[in-house]
């Protein structure tokens, strides 16, 4: 053959590259895309079409500001909520700074090598790990070793910044990342020392994102379960917890007893009412991240 032969040869496309065949690969891609998008809004909607129906007539003032009761009309959220609420507070309080300093040392400090590929790769992987495995190590670290009341707030707060530490810092470390090097030339240049390029540049212009990471991983910790009975959280409380030594309740807790009930009343209203707060409440602090974050980039601009 020819080297005319073999260059037309391999300037030809084959006929699996042909212009109709990757245009015939281009709709079957789209339509596997369509079909994959279309099953998950379908499966949401019907979650909450079902949950929504079988909660109409029961979400009212008098259930959100009530007590929780074994008769289903003088049921309520109202402690749990709240403890919910003191919880998650916590959590953020605990977490915040713990995740962003980890992030700026990854990002800024730490030398490029087998050490850190070896620590970001541990955090990446424990932000995967099942929540009961985090609700072990609370009950052995803190209730084992440490001696805290089992069930108390400071114990559930605290296993629970460990659940939601790497997905923070993975977060932060994002952010901190996407800060563009100019910016950093640029401030060095201009004399300031590494941590006043830090606080007066990197943190400004990566708030946006660390916030909206700590906002997401806060609403994925107010909806866990398993973590929450591991250290012994009670299922039902009557009262709003008192101190960091108390004992509390939380609503995915409350909403888990609830459905143990035999009554339809409870199957088929309190439980889907609790699930409607409980669902308003994560919308509530998604949209809030939204509305942050586009906030911050307005003011960036």
């Amino acid at each position: 053959m020819t080297a005319d032969k073999i260059k037309n040869a391999l300037d030809k496309p084959a006929w699996w590259h042909s212009s109709l065949v990757e245009k015939g690969k281009d709709k079957v891609f789209i339509a596997f895309a369509f079909v994959a998008a279309l099953w998950g809004i379908a499966a949401l909607a019907g979650l909450l079409v079902y949950v929504f129906s079988d909660s109409l007539g029961w979400v009212d003032w008098q259930f959100i500001t009530s007590r929780p009761s074994r008769f289903a009309e003088k049921a309520g959220v109202w402690p749990v909520l709240l403890g919910s609420f003191y919880l998650i507070l916590l959590v953020g309080i605990m977490v915040l700074p713990l995740g962003v300093f980890a992030a700026i040392y990854l990002e800024e400090y730490a030398r490029d090598g087998k050490l850190k590929r070896f620590i970001e790769t541990n955090i990446a992987n424990l932000a995967g790990v099942p929540s009961i495995v985090y609700g072990l190590l609370g009950l052995g670290l803190f209730v084992g070793l440490f001696g805290l009341p089992i069930g108390c707030l400071l114990v559930a707060s605290m296993t629970l910044m460990l659940r939601v530490l790497p997905i923070v810092i993975v977060s932060s470390q994002e952010a901190i990342r996407s800060v563009p090097d100019s910016q950093r030339f640029a401030a060095l240049g201009m004399g300031m020392t590494r941590w006043q390029m830090i606080s007066s540049v990197v943190l400004p212009e990566a708030f946006p994102g660390i916030l909206t990471g700590l906002i997401l991983a806060l609403a994925n910790a107010m909806g866990e379960t398993a973590p929450l009975i591991m250290v012994g959280v009670a299922h039902s409380i009557f009262s709003p917890p008192r101190g960091l030594l108390s004992a509390f309740g939380a609503l995915p807790l409350q909403i888990f007893a609830w459905s143990d009930y035999p009554q339809n009343e409870f199957q088929h209203g309190v439980v889907p009412a609790a699930i409607v707060v409980l669902l308003t409440t994560l919308i509530l602090l998604n949209g809030t991240a939204v509305y942050l974050r586009h906030r911050f980039s307005v003011k960036k601009r």
